[in-house]
């Protein structure tokens, strides 16, 4: 048996390699073409040449005055005019003239929301004015983006990845009509056993079960022997964005990155784990894996389930009820509001999730803890943070003491000292990897979700999380941070200044490239 489990292991990793070297081939390909180009004109149409230079200098202002984030213009300004016809051929071949993607997604605007739903909104937004005003304008702000505000439901904070898996796995034993989940990594291994054996019998006794998972984060540890399985089970999977599709656009940069789990309506995860074991500490990795998420239970569930409905119907899928069957129906005794959000790569130039750690960064008053696994920021963020630094706010960024990417890990050590000036607060979580994406503003307002504090996560994945004011689950989120920082070391301004020279240079080197890492 364990022969054979190594051997499927063998061959899913030779298949999952096989596409990605062709992936890779392909990329390298076209920057060849780029370059083979480049030379051919300068050598034979020097005019055209000349001409093209002068075009990518003109480009290159150009990106400078458009609305994308530094990180992004940043990256194509310093290729452009680098290698300028070479970069200019790039910067059309892979669609940098326009950030926005659709990848083959359906244009299907969201549905709107009954009038009884929009009253209770508006409800609960005035509630919230009179209650914690200090929030009213990012409550505002996400609901001009079509994100609802939700009262009376029941918020549970999850502060490992334990208990986070855990506890999702008890609620879906108990499922009785639907299941959706959409993950970035579906990887085997104890946690996938039961969760797949749940799904095989939750399907045979008539429950709904759709799974959506993230091809690239997914291929190399989910074997297509399973999805097949699963689908001859009665569970409905889909495989969002296949590696091998757009190459020729960078498209495969353009990942679903959330975590959405929903249970008949009622019950609603999000956080930062995946299903794999490491999330759940059963394997070690990088460490331990400090994770966290959070569980709503009563209307607010509804905000993270039409979400995944809405990713299912956009990916070619069907329902099999009417829309208003996978409503939630009850309402809970609870303080507090939520209003879960996603953001997506096809919203950009806005971005919906970085907006959400502006408005709770620059509205604290007293103090703003973040924690995040990886740390590539823009000008405005950065700023942000500063300012906030500066002006007396207790600013806390957490960190992982060991990295699951080192050149990122080693990129967000630039960012280090300009924040250190402004009394920005930096921790180090010494037991292994923080990856846990979480912010808390005055211990009144938080976020958690999937959404890292980096480029990747701004603009080019597919994300998720909710907004929370003054429910109870804050308190749990707040204590939890507190164990982060108490085995946690502080950096001070004059440790980062006496890091090797080796590493200052290459920590310099790297964040020119930080929005493709």
């Amino acid at each position: 048996m364990k022969t054979h489990q190594v051997q499927q292991k063998t061959e899913r990793r030779i298949s999952a390699a096989l596409r990605l070297v062709f992936v890779a081939a392909l990329l390298l390909g076209q920057i060849a073409l780029a370059f083979f180009l480049s030379t051919e004109l300068r050598q034979r149409a020097a005019i055209i040449y000349t001409v093209l230079e002068l075009a990518a200098f003109g480009y290159a202002v150009r990106i400078y005055n458009r609305t994308d984030g530094a990180s992004y213009k940043f990256g194509w300004i310093f290729l452009v005019l680098t290698v300028p016809v070479v970069g200019l051929i790039l910067y059309f071949l892979w669609n940098g003239d326009r950030q926005q993607k659709r990848l083959d997604l359906k244009k299907l605007p969201m549905p709107e929301e009954p009038e009884a739903q929009q009253a209770a909104h508006r409800i609960q937004m005035e509630k919230l004015r009179r209650k914690f005003p200090q929030w009213e304008r990012l409550s505002v702000y996400l609901s001009r983006q079509g994100y609802l505000l939700y009262g009376e439901t029941e918020t549970r904070y999850l502060p490992t990845g334990e208990m986070f898996l855990q506890d999702m796995l008890e609620k879906l034993e108990q499922a009785e009509h639907f299941i959706f989940l959409e993950f970035f990594i579906i990887a085997q291994g104890q946690i996938w056993d039961r969760m797949a054996e749940i799904f095989r019998r939750k399907a045979a006794a008539g429950v709904e079960v759709k799974l959506i998972f993230d091809d690239f984060g997914s291929m190399m540890r989910f074997p297509a022997g399973q999805i097949e399985a699963l689908r001859e089970s009665g569970v409905e999977v889909q495989i969002f964005n296949p590696v091998h599709h757009y190459v020729n656009r960078l498209y495969f940069n353009y990942r679903d990155h959330r975590k959405i789990v929903c249970i008949d309506g009622s019950t609603a995860y999000t956080g930062g784990a995946n299903v794999a074991d490491e999330y759940a500490n059963l394997t070690v990795r990088f460490g331990y894996w400090k994770d966290c998420g959070i569980r709503l239970d009563g209307p607010g569930a509804w905000g993270l389930t039409r979400e995944f409905l809405h990713m299912w119907q956009r990916n070619g899928g069907q329902l099999m009820q009417e829309r208003d069957y996978y409503r939630p129906h009850d309402h809970r005794e609870a303080a507090g509001f939520c209003q879960p959000f996603v953001d997506g790569p096809d919203n950009n130039p806005i971005s919906t999730a970085e907006d959400v750690f502006l408005h709770l960064i620059n509205n604290a008053r007293r103090s703003v803890h973040i924690t995040t696994p990886y740390l590539a920021i823009d000008e405005p963020m950065r700023q942000a943070l500063c300012s906030a630094g500066d002006s007396g706010v207790d600013v806390r960024l957490l960190l992982p003491g060991i990295p699951d990417h080192k050149f990122a890990y080693l990129a967000a050590q630039s960012h280090y000292g300009e924040l250190l000036v402004h009394h920005v607060k930096i921790y180090i979580y010494e037991p292994g990897l923080l990856h846990g994406k979480t912010v808390l503003s005055d211990g009144e307002a938080a976020f958690v979700g999937s959404v890292n504090m980096d480029y990747r996560s701004f603009q080019l994945h597919f994300e998720c999380g909710t907004v929370l004011y003054g429910v109870p689950a804050i308190e749990g989120l707040a204590e939890d941070i507190q164990r982060i920082t108490d085995c946690s070391h502080r950096v001070t301004y004059q440790e980062w200044k006496s890091r090797p020279w080796y590493r200052k240079l290459l920590s310099t080197l790297l964040r020119l490239f930080e929005m493709w890492m």
